[in-house]
């Protein structure tokens, strides 16, 4: 088929990769103009943008999506279909309407289930036992279209947003792939959504990531997990702010109120949640670098009775 594609994150390289090998002829790759990241706020290429360059690919960077010289040329191309994996833009009336086969769009969750920008993060913060990948048709509202096809994975125990990210991903490309011969084949029929059962997953910002340890242990477990790698789950101690990368709840007996560092063996890290406590297994100081936390208490007195909440 001919394919416009549309993404802008590593999410969304795997899915034109497969696009790529599965023989579509990819008009246009779109995607975000460059932008200044990281602390230098150095100007970079999208993943999508380097996937594309290296793939030859046809690739194009509007400012906007919504001006009548890109829809006139989303026209021009005739595309049969167009895919889009986290672009980042709710998609107009006008450019949905062109490919005959429609907008088909990666959503990583099972709709209606984490509609919005943080489905991954927020089904492991939540503690779900599955999420998965959905392919749907694309219409005006967010994450509301027709469902197409999913595909289920169990959320381990050790499993991180950054972990999960990486294995819905290429789920995802797969299952696009399989999507689109359906289509072809006429063996997939879309299904609406039950809106009733929608839940959505917010936008994660910096301060999110704020322990909070009135909340039992297990519940931050699942926090610590959901936060990695941003923003980051962080707590602090006389000011200094500690980052959290891994932990696991412990049994306790202690009775200190929540954010107490509770008496433990050499080398460990225990501190009281709302109910059991967490020991604390990666951290990060202020002014050092993600450490195992044998060695950042060599380096960094943290006894007994120090508190990491204003409720001790």
């Amino acid at each position: 088929m001919k394919v416009i594609f549309m993404g802008t994150p590593e999410f969304a390289v795997p899915a034109l990769k497969k696009l790529h090998q599965d023989g579509h002829d990819i008009v246009l790759t779109i995607t975000r103009p460059d932008r200044p990241q990281g602390r230098g706020r150095q100007v970079s290429a999208t993943p999508v943008k380097k996937t594309a360059m290296a793939l030859n690919l046809p690739l194009s960077q509007p400012e906007s999506i919504r001006t009548v010289e890109f829809i006139d040329l989303i026209e021009v191309l005739q595309p049969d279909v167009m895919v889009v994996v986290a672009f980042g833009k709710i998609l107009p009336k006008r450019l949905l309407s062109i490919p005959p086969l429609g907008c088909i769009n990666i959503h990583a969750s099972l709709l209606p289930k984490y509609r919005g920008p943080a489905p991954i993060q927020w089904a492991i913060i939540n503690a779900e036992k599955q999420t998965g990948v959905t392919t749907m048709f694309m219409d005006e509202g967010l994450d509301t279209g027709d469902i197409l096809l999913t595909e289920k994975t169990d959320i381990l125990p050790e499993d991180t947003a950054d972990s999960l990210h990486d294995r819905l991903a290429e789920m995802g490309a797969a299952l696009v792939g399989k999507t689109l011969r359906g289509l072809l084949a006429g063996r997939v029929q879309a299904v609406p959504q039950n809106s009733g059962e929608a839940s959505y997953a917010p936008l994660l910002t910096k301060s999110d990531g704020r322990i909070d340890w009135t909340r039992p242990a297990h519940a931050l477990d699942a926090f610590i997990r959901g936060m990695s790698p941003w923003p980051g789950a962080f707590t602090f101690r006389a000011g200094k702010r500690l980052k959290i990368f891994r932990a696991e709840p412990v049994r306790t007996d202690a009775r200190e109120a929540p954010g107490t560092v509770l008496q433990g063996f050499s080398g460990e890290l225990r501190v009281m949640t709302g109910s059991g406590a967490l020991s604390i297994l990666e951290i990060q100081g202020a002014s050092g670098k993600r450490l195992p936390i044998r060695e950042f208490l060599q380096g960094n007195s943290i006894p007994p009775g120090s508190c990491f909440s204003a409720a001790c």
